[in-house]
């Protein structure tokens, strides 16, 4: 691949107060490392490694807010209490190494964990206590329990502002909680929460990032993650049209979102072939020119094979980035996220930047048991 291609890579952005070197982001994944939910020593190291291997953004795994049920898994890190000095200590490191940072901040609702034998102390949590169409699973939030759940993701926006972080990530895709507010078959409310339409069901969503954006100001950025596919149903899709799209995601732009990163389990995907054909705009591409707001596409970068098929025990190869590279240099998106490239490889972009090809490592399931 030529350094002409993959030059759009590291090109510099600006959003509000945040300055990017390039435009790689580290994706946020569940590791499950964090002891009694307190990020360690051994965060500090693995973050800080990727930021010495030229990332640009490092958004964190999934770290729960204060409240009820927030996580599903005893190894995932809270981002409140006495979690807050580890993770100063990780922001700090970081910087030091160059790269600017974001936790994602996270409430699994009614999703049990896929790899950990282990159920919170309270009973699970969502809009109308489902985990998929007709499955039940804890308990329904009462008007009071949608209010603190908002006020606990408001309390850790304004928590990484005052760390130091440069921005954050609410995760609202992947069928946990915002996003069970978002599908039609988790949310079955009849307050203003619930509704018909897609528009309706993001109500949630719409005023939880209104009241973050109050709390942080007008210049701190506020990226909200979002995906078509769920864990409960690979096949679901929220917006079966560009309109109904529009109508899910402009409200949440209006409402201080600066960045969609928009997950599907293939970056290459068109979106809706229907209209502009196989080879036609991604998630990413979509959003973009639906709503305006600057965009992160994710999805299989820099590997041969989906993610979801780690759970199959399968592994994938290095894949090359001349597909990815030519939509980011036609505009489609802005950024662009790795995940398990950089959990096998730390030094990943350095090597693409580099032209290192020969160097990428392939990816195993059981990188997966390894934090460094």
């Amino acid at each position: 691949m030529s350094q002409a291609l993959t030059g759009v890579l590291f090109q510099p952005l600006r959003i509000k107060s945040l300055q990017l070197k390039n435009r790689i982001v580290m994706a946020p994944m569940t590791r499950s490392f964090a002891q009694d939910g307190l990020p360690g020593a051994a965060h500090v190291d693995y973050y800080r490694r990727r930021a010495e291997g030229e990332v640009g953004l490092i958004l964190s795994e999934g770290a729960v807010v204060e409240h009820p049920a927030s996580r599903n898994d005893p190894g995932a890190p809270f981002f409140h209490g006495a979690a807050l000095a580890g993770w100063q200590r990780v922001i700090e490191a970081v910087h030091a190494a160059g790269a600017a940072m974001g936790p994602q901040l996270w409430h699994v609702g009614a999703v049990s964990s896929l790899t950990a034998d282990w159920q919170p102390p309270v009973p699970m949590e969502s809009p109308s206590g489902l985990l998929a169409p007709g499955k039940p699973r804890g308990k329904a939030m009462r008007e009071e329990d949608v209010a603190d759940c908002v006020a606990a993701f408001v309390r850790a926006a304004v928590d990484a502002k005052r760390l130091g972080f440069d921005t954050i990530e609410l995760h609202g895709a992947h069928g946990y909680l915002i996003d069970q507010f978002f599908w039609g078959g988790t949310n079955r409310r009849e307050d203003r929460y619930g509704g018909a339409t897609l528009q309706q069901r993001s109500r949630f969503a719409a005023e939880l990032v209104a009241s973050i954006r109050q709390a942080v100001g007008p210049d701190y950025p506020i990226i909200l993650r979002v995906s078509q596919w769920k864990q409960q149903d690979y096949q679901a899709r929220l917006a079966s049209s560009p309109q109904e799209m529009s109508d899910w995601l402009l409200p949440l732009v209006e409402a201080g979102v600066d960045v969609l990163h928009c997950s599907q389990r293939r970056f290459w995907t068109a979106e809706f072939p229907e209209i502009d054909g196989e080879q036609g705009l991604n998630f990413a591409g979509w959003a973009k020119k639906l709503t305006g707001a600057l965009t992160i596409s994710v999805g299989s970068v820099g590997l041969s094979g989906d993610f979801i098929h780690v759970f199959k025990g399968e592994e994938s190869e290095p894949a090359r980035l001349d597909a990815l590279t030519a939509r980011m240099a036609r505009g489609e998106f802005d950024l662009v996220a790795v995940g398990r490239a950089l959990i096998v490889d730390s030094d990943w972009a350095a090597k693409v930047r580099a032209g290192r090809w020969d160097e990428m490592k392939r990816f195993t399931p059981e990188a997966l048991a390894s934090f460094v």
